[in-house]
């Protein structure tokens, strides 16, 4: 177990607000600044079960600045779609969304009535989030067959057809890194959920390469596509160091020290945030920043300085 002393000597150390510069040469094209999108913020929910509490949620998302609310989809939590139907009546600009749905849970015609369904409930404030599936665990828990990656892939391509044939007005975000899934979020979706960016050094940087990827992919929509990160870490306090109880568990391979590199975790003062959200606008082209419920507080503030 690291103490809070062991992590605040190590963010001293160790922490450099990366400087991202390699992120146009390596997109292969300038700096984007000068025609900078919007930004847009999301708020993960995961600890709210009760109707008051969720709707409240909601209510503090939306007076805190937030534009967009994000349920999982894991069998250890809530079911989405009621929750999300929750957060739409108490709540009345707040857009709704699924980080994310696993496609292989579902049959595309029973999914679209969902979908369809929310986003006339809600006045059209739905956005579809999908995803490939990864835990074998949680098919086996549901009594369904564990596809292969390349199958399970060629299934979320499916979903994503009936989908644009039967809701083509709800935008639809992909997350995933594999280059198989970025090729079918390149070619089908609205928004690109940037799952993969691993450690940034000065020879390398994964976040650049994966947008790279996506840009080859989809051609002419590049430019109309959203890019997006999910925070998995930040400072909660005034210390600047990130609780990176999570992104220790996604990726138990790296040191702390690596993770603190990473595009997903945050550290730093709110002003050090501000300018790091401002980069990966700037240099790659990243205007969709989700931070999760335990984050919903501080980074509104950075949520106020970006406005």
């Amino acid at each position: 177990m690291r103490s809070t002393a062991q992590h605040e000597s190590q963010f001293e150390i160790h922490f450099r607000p990366p400087a991202w510069g390699p992120a146009s040469r390596l997109i292969g094209r300038p700096n984007i600044g000068s025609m900078a999108k919007r930004f847009r913020f999301g708020l993960g929910l995961n600890a709210a079960r009760r109707r008051e509490s969720v709707q409240e949620w909601g209510r503090r998302a939306e007076g805190l600045g937030y534009d967009v609310v994000h349920l999982p989809d894991h069998l250890y939590t809530t079911a989405p779609f009621p929750m999300l139907t929750a957060v739409a009546m108490a709540t009345d600009k707040l857009r709704l969304g699924t980080f994310v749905l696993n496609a292989c849970f579902y049959k595309p015609a029973l999914l679209a009535r969902e979908v369809t369904t929310l986003r006339d409930l809600s006045g059209g404030r739905l956005e579809l989030g999908l995803g490939a599936g990864y835990n074998k665990v949680e098919f086996d828990e549901a009594e369904l067959p564990f596809p292969s990656a390349r199958e399970r892939v060629d299934y979320l391509r499916h979903v994503t057809e009936h989908m644009a044939e039967h809701a083509p007005d709800v935008p639809l975000l992909i997350a995933g890194n594999g280059d198989k899934l970025l090729t079918v979020a390149a070619q089908r979706a609205n928004i690109i959920g940037l799952t993969g960016g691993g450690v940034a050094t000065d020879d390398s940087d994964p976040l650049a390469d994966r947008i790279s990827f996506v840009r080859n992919a989809a051609g002419d929509r590049f430019d109309d596509l959203e890019l997006n990160i999910s925070v998995t870490a930040m400072p909660t306090d005034g210390s600047g160091v990130p609780d990176l109880t999570i992104p220790r568990r996604f990726l138990p391979d790296l040191s702390d020290e690596e993770l603190l590199r990473t595009p997903a975790v945050l550290s730093g003062s709110t002003s050090d945030i501000v300018d790091t959200i401002r980069r990966y606008r700037d240099d790659y082209g990243v205007t969709y920043i989700i931070v999760q419920q335990p984050h919903a507080e501080q980074f509104s503030k950075v949520i106020e300085q970006l406005r």
